[in-house]
Formats: structure tokens, sequence, C-alpha cells
């Protein structure tokens, strides 16, 4: 077994999460096969998707290599800190408890209480049971994508631990939740201009290529 096939990750070019994820491969150098699988199409609803993520969601990572359980892992959190506990450098948390703590909470600010209001099956829901047009369905994304990244804002902006990055100036899983907001956001065009520290910090990520390659547009499958 090479060492690309270890790593089997299920993905799709536009889901923000699974970009979490390649971003993590990619800062600490570990090869991976992606799975496409097509959510537009609704291939996350299949049985046999539904056997790696009884939820349908993506991403799912499996271990294929020694030692692996070669059982799914899901929950992009999940499997970033799987990620840095079996390859730690460079490291994605702190070295100590309370700048990791700081950290684990901007990350969840995102992609706990942001993210899921804005999910495709979200989405589904709200267009067809709850009666949302086009327009509302826009204005809920506004909305939500704006309060989560505000709060970000205020704390990043306010607080001394923020430098170059979220935390400090090495990217951090505070950093790639926050990237992964502002890449979805870019495919539904969306932005906002009173989010200034949350875009800097954006800006500093793009110009590393772990992020620039993990960039939807770069995927395969993404429209060209």
């Amino acid at each position: 077994m090479t060492e690309t096939d270890r790593f089997e990750l299920f993905s799709y070019w536009r889901s923000s999460a699974t970009y979490r994820v390649r971003v993590a491969f990619n800062l600490k150098g570990v090869p991976r096969r992606e799975t496409d699988i097509d959510i537009d199409a609704g291939e996350q609803h299949g049985a046999a998707f539904r056997r790696v993520n009884p939820l349908g969601g993506i991403p799912a990572l499996i271990d294929h290599g020694p030692g692996g359980s070669a059982l799914p892992m899901t929950q992009s959190l999940a499997i970033l800190e799987f990620l840095d506990e079996t390859h730690p450098q460079p490291p994605l948390l702190p070295a100590d408890a309370p700048g990791r703590a700081r950290v684990r909470s901007i990350a969840q600010m995102l992609t706990a209480d942001t993210h899921p209001l804005i999910t495709p099956r979200v989405r589904k829901y709200i267009t067809t049971t709850g009666g949302f047009d086009a327009d509302a369905w826009r204005a809920w994304q506004i909305q939500w994508f704006g309060a989560g990244l505000r709060a970000v804002e205020a704390r990043l902006a306010g607080e001394a631990a923020t430098g170059r990055f979220c935390h400090g100036d090495q990217p951090t899983l505070a950093d790639i939740c926050l990237a992964s907001m502002f890449t979805v956001m870019r495919v539904f065009k969306i932005a906002f201009d009173d989010i200034p520290t949350c875009t800097r910090i954006m800006a500093e990520c793009e110009k590393l290529e772990a992020f620039a390659a993990a960039d939807p547009m770069r995927q395969a499958g993404a429209p060209r």
C-alpha cells in the first residue's frame, strides 16, 4: 500500500467542512485520495455512503493503513484532531492548555454555531417544508454568516492572543475553520465589510499554499 492509498477522504468540491480537512492534510504534507460524493445529486443519501456516515454528511475519512481501524471517521474537527495526533508537525493546536481552549472555542464558534445553519440539508428543509423562496434563503445565509463572523471578529480584534493568525503567528484549527467560512461565502457570493480582522487573517492564510490548494474552485468537479 502506498502512502497515498492509506487515507481515503470522502469529499465534494464546494464542501466547506471538506475544505478544512484538505487544508490540514496539505499543511502536514500528508497525501490522501479523494472519493467524490456529489451532494447536489443526492449521493450522500445513497445506501453505500450511509454505511460510511449514517448522517449523510461529508467529509468522512477512512485510514486503511497499518494500525488503522478501517472504520470511517466523521466530523471535520474530529478528523482534524486525529490528523494532529497522528501527524503532529506542524501542530494545529497551541502547546498550552489555555491556548488550546481558545483555539477550540473560536473554531467551534464557526463550525458548531454558524456553519450548521447554512448546510444543504437546512437549505432543503426551509426551501421546501419551510416555504422559503430564493430571496428568503439568501437573507437567511447573510444573517447567520454575518452573526457568526461578527462575533468572531469581536474576539479576534479584542484579544491580545491574536497575532498574524487567529492565535499567534502560526495557523491553527481556528484559522482553518475561519478560512472555510470565507471559501463557502465566495461560492455563494456573500461578503462583509465590517470584519477587518477576520479578512486580514484570511489574506494571511491564502499566502500559504496549503490553504490556496484547498480552494473549492481548484478541486475536481468545480465549475470552470
